[in-house]
């Protein structure tokens, strides 16, 4: 018979923190990027090379989190987890021993092959363990640490930047801290109950039963809804350029202000998460469409601010609503697989965000009317949701 465990709070952190690993893998580098160009100027075609140290990982995450999630249906979560921990943490580090540029973007792949493997098999071990309140509450959590984390990375990227540009890179050794988090805390999950120690790995690998259909759909606005998450992260200090902010510092002080709503979108989530799906969606995507609408029609910096904060609340709401709706719906004989294929859908969108941007602004005339596009496409996202409200809506049970 199965030795049982009860999850308790230092469980749902241990599979929490860990969330902050996608962040470092891009936001911790980003003050750092002058000076490698700078290192790797003699470099034919440096200029695109250098910024793939920062993004090759995000794209490994959209190509690999399916298969992440194979492995762990197949091989159990825990002990794939801490091992993908020790592999973060080693090729996380590699830079600061690597000269040749080819040599770090190996070990930038490797990083995305962890980073997914961490994702996904975090995702699904909150599934596993928790149910009902406690599992929305643990999913939406990572929502808010990876916002607030981005805020500390950014700025800890900055300082130690100061001593070198390698020396950022000794941060991705804080994965070590976690692998010792995640060996006190949890165990190898059971699919006979959550609080259950499995004695050997599950082996699941059928897709019988898998609800395909459900999943491409939420899939399909994952992306869409991921697009729209990271625009203004991503913009919001390309915008603040173009109002007169040209000091590096207070665009990215600025953006971490309106930042904050994504957190507090979160905790709004917490409170509303039981109403129906649609009725979420059609609020979230609402918000999304009135600040980008605001940011479009901004002549000065405090309305942009007021926009793009409009929009974070929205997006802090709806990502924890898509990741509780897709987990609502999976066995755990299937878990993994859908997580991995909804963390892949997610980090999809992360990837292709700046590309629609920039597409969308060519053809409209600009950063200001291309946020207008994306108001209409939000807008278009809530009156789609408010249509699924006519019919019968599932509820995040």
């Amino acid at each position: 018979m199965d030795k049982h465990r009860d999850p308790g709070f230092m469980t749902g952190l241990s599979l929490l923190l860990p969330i902050t690993l996608s962040t470092m893998a891009i936001v911790l580098l980003a003050p750092i990027l002058p000076q490698m160009l700078a290192e790797y100027s003699a470099i034919p075609g440096f200029d695109y090379w250098v910024p793939m140290i920062l993004t090759v990982p995000a794209l490994c995450v959209a190509l690999f989190s399916p298969v992440a999630g194979i492995l762990g249906d197949w091989f159990g979560r825990r002990r794939l987890l801490l091992w993908s921990f020790i592999a973060y943490a080693l090729v996380g580090v590699a830079p600061v021993f690597l000269t040749d540029i080819t040599a770090i973007l190996l070990s930038r792949i490797g990083v995305g092959l962890a980073e997914a493997l961490i994702m996904v098999l975090t995702t699904t071990m909150i599934g596993d363990y928790f149910a009902g309140a406690a599992r929305d509450k643990w999913l939406a959590g990572q929502t808010a640490v990876a916002s607030m984390s981005a805020l500390v990375f950014f700025n800890l990227g900055g300082q130690l930047g100061q001593f070198g540009w390698r020396t950022p890179f000794w941060v991705y050794s804080s994965a070590l801290l976690m692998l010792a988090l995640v060996l006190a805390y949890t165990w190898e999950p059971s699919e006979r109950d959550g609080g259950d120690v499995a004695e050997k790995a599950p082996h699941h690998a059928s897709w019988a039963g898998f609800p395909t259909a459900k999943m491409l759909g939420i899939v399909a606005v994952t992306v869409f809804g991921s697009v729209l998450f990271y625009t203004v992260q991503i913009q919001s200090s390309v915008g603040l350029h173009e109002l007169g902010v040209t000091d590096p510092a207070r665009a990215g002080f600025l953006t971490s202000i309106a930042s904050i709503g994504v957190v507090l979108g979160t905790w709004i989530y917490s409170r509303v998460g039981r109403w129906p799906v649609f009725r979420l969606l059609a609020i979230e995507f609402g918000m999304l469409a009135v600040g980008f609408l605001l940011m479009s029609r901004a002549g000065e910096t405090t309305g942009f601010l007021i926009g793009c904060f409009i929009n974070q609340l929205g997006a802090g709401m709806l990502l924890p609503t898509l990741l509780v709706w897709a987990m609502s719906l999976l066995t755990f004989e299937m878990r993994g697989r859908g997580a991995g294929i909804w963390t892949g859908a997610f980090t999809l969108g992360q990837f292709i965000s700046p590309i629609v941007v920039t597409l969308a602004g060519k053809q409209v005339g600009g950063l200001f009317p291309a946020f207008g596009v994306l108001s209409a496409a939000a807008l278009i996202g809530a009156l789609l949701a408010g249509f699924g409200m006519t019919r019968k809506a599932p509820v995040l049970a």
